[in-house]
């Protein structure tokens, strides 16, 4: 078993009125697949719950001030969670499925960030905590001591344990020298037994293959020649290249349970595929799923697969190709309203896509638009349900949600393609857009917001900045304000990610993060704007905030700002709702033509908030990207 997080659906919440909404399936117990562990809402926050397939029945393991997110079921049907503080530090615990005493997961660890847990068929456990600086990998039978074999500067996750917990994997930056390591743990010996370099194409590790005959194959996803093919590693064979097996625009793969077969989930133009890849047949064969979007995809035993399903106007839906009993979604929204239309706008590097929805046509002008701008960089919007953009549309906006430069799902050439500037580039495309939806009839000049979180709150500043004539109101959600000060006080992952984007540090070339920086044009916002930060946000730290905040005071910009004591991923469905109910409120009083009176903002039936999340895409397995 190896897990680094679980994300929540919504169960029904009593008494609430809002309910957490971040999709995944179960983690299921690899010996006993009818036990599975999943993180649900419970009385508007994320906690852990256990899911009996044979019986229907659900158990709360977990309850936390502040929300339960990470969760993993092992071998011997433990189940595990992080429990941690509003700063993300904690440490894991396990329970039996069926109830009894909590245990530490290994005794004796200081609190730290979750960067990885590994359990291996015969109980070895791995845990990999960080302390902003740096990763230390920690090995023990689960409940008993653990002790570090591993210390990584900078950023690092654990990646999986063989199943007999001979070897570990643990990743870094896909593109550096120290892609994945391999770490050899035999009589209470550690040693290093290979380094995988990403430098001439970049590799990102995906675990080791369940019960194989040969115990540790590495299986990986590796980038090479403008696309993404499987590979594999071995003891004694090394990192071996299945180039029959490629593919244009990202993928992820888990193996299945039994035999050299892969389940590889494809991410392509805002929707995805499914196949089956025989390493040994070289054969890729279709699994057949609904056009839309499969935001995660895992193999079971008897060729079972598991997925999760939606599309823009259908709640995710909980899917097996063989039957089994899923856990209900419980009170999901009815679906979306309005139209929704794909668009694409000739660009430098290649059409455009944007994901466009209208509310249903009614007398009078044209609604308002809002530009619902993803973050990452190394994510992308997706022919997915979005609450967001439900709330949106049910409250009289158009959504405009537009892959721009540097998102996943189009490409290598696309990821990379900055040639404006880092932010700048993607701002550009937001500005092609826009100019393709005025001239399509499809928008109006005098009522174009924008709305965006964390790398999407950056560009929400830096578009309102850089084209201050071009919209009439924004929103930024625990945005970069200022790249420098951003870099200075993050993360090691995240600094990576600055030194690789902007070709170096602020001292090195300040020039381009000046550039790029929201802060630099914070007099020449003209829209009304909205700040939302929170106070203990590790990603995109509060004290580079608060100085946007006093450059736009100092210039008398027009705007408000909303504080949440949090860090920069909440589990509470009450911060989403707070900020949710914010925004769509601003946007209301600033977007609407005057002197028509205000809509109400409306919300989905259930009060569901939150958000899709990472695709599972190269990208998002590289422990330094911002989202």
């Amino acid at each position: 078993m190896n897990a680094s997080a679980a994300h929540a659906r919504p169960l029904q919440a009593p008494g609430t009125g809002f309910q957490v909404y971040r999709p995944a399936l179960p983690e299921v117990c690899p010996r006993d697949p009818a036990r599975m562990a999943l993180a649900a809402d419970a009385d508007g926050r994320c906690e852990i719950f256990t899911w009996d397939a044979r019986t229907g029945t659900t158990r709360r393991v977990t309850d936390s001030r502040d929300g339960t997110l990470h969760c993993a079921v092992d071998a011997d049907a433990r189940v595990w969670w992080f429990a941690e503080d509003r700063s993300g530090r904690g440490r894991w615990h396990f329970q039996d499925f069926d109830g009894g005493p909590a245990a530490p997961g290994l005794a004796g660890l200081r609190p730290g960030l979750p960067h990885g847990l590994a359990v291996s068929d015969t109980g070895t456990a791995a845990i990999g905590l960080g302390d902003g600086r740096r990763t230390t990998v920690h090995l023990g039978t689960a409940g008993g001591p653990g002790r570090p074999v591993l210390t990584v500067e900078g950023p690092a996750l654990l990646t999986g344990i063989s199943p007999t917990g001979r070897l570990l994997a643990v990743s870094g930056p896909a593109g550096s020298g120290r892609a994945v390591t391999l770490v050899g743990c035999s009589d209470g010996e550690v040693a290093e037994v290979a380094r995988l370099s990403g430098r001439r194409g970049r590799l990102w590790a995906l675990g080791f293959a369940p019960g194989a005959a040969v115990d540790g194959e590495l299986l990986l996803v590796q980038e090479a020649d403008e696309r993404y093919l499987l590979a594999s590693w071995t003891p004694g064979g090394g990192l071996r290249s299945h180039d029959w097996c490629r593919f244009d625009t990202e993928i992820t793969a888990r193996w299945y349970p039994a035999g050299r077969r892969v389940l590889v989930r494809q991410d392509r133009r805002g929707r995805s595929t499914l196949a089956t890849a025989d390493l040994d047949r070289c054969t890729l064969t279709t699994v057949r799923t609904p056009p839309g979007t499969l935001l995660d995809a895992a193999p079971h035993p008897g060729d079972d697969v598991h997925y999760l399903w939606t599309d823009t106007t259908t709640p995710p839906q909980l899917r097996s190709t063989a039957g089994t009993r899923l856990p209900a979604l419980g009170g999901l929204p009815a679906p979306v309203p309005g139209r929704h239309r794909d668009l694409w706008t000739p660009g430098p590097d290649g059409p455009v896509h944007t994901l466009l929805s209208q509310p249903a046509p009614a007398p009078g002008p044209r609604p308002p638009l809002v530009f619902l701008v993803h973050g990452g960089p190394a994510d992308h919007d997706r022919d997915a349900y979005d609450p967001q953009v439900h709330s949106l549309v049910a409250s009289g906006f158009a959504v405009a949600r537009v892959n721009y430069r540097g998102s996943t799902g189009y490409g290598p050439r696309w990821r990379t393609a900055y040639a404006e500037g880092v932010g700048l580039a993607q701002v550009a495309d937001l500005v092609a857009v826009r100019a393709d939806l005025l001239r399509r009839g499809l928008a109006r000049e005098d009522a174009l917001g924008l709305w965006g979180s964390s790398w999407g709150g950056y560009l929400t500043l830096l578009a309102l900045g850089t084209r201050p004539g071009l919209w009439q109101a924004g929103v930024a959600v625990k945005p970069v304000a200022d790249c420098a000060a951003a870099y200075r006080a993050g993360t090691p992952a995240l600094r990576a990610l600055d030194e690789r984007l902007f070709g170096g540090t602020p001292e090195t070339v300040p020039d381009r993060y000046r550039r790029s920086s929201p802060l630099h044009y914070a007099a020449d916002v003209r829209a009304p704007l909205l700040v939302v930060a929170a106070s203990l946000d590790a990603k995109c730290p509060p004290g580079q905030v608060r100085g946007y905040l006093t450059a736009l005071r100092a210039a008398g910009v027009a705007h408000e700002s909303m504080w949440l004591a949090t860090g920069h991923d909440g589990y509470t469905g009450a911060d989403h709702m707070a900020v949710l109910r914010r925004a769509l409120g601003f946007l209301d009083r600033h977007l609407r033509p005057a002197p028509a009176a205000h809509q109400a903002p409306r919300f989905p039936e259930s009060g569901v908030s939150g958000s899709t999340g990472p695709s599972g895409a190269p990208g998002s397995h590289d422990p330094n990207s911002v989202h």
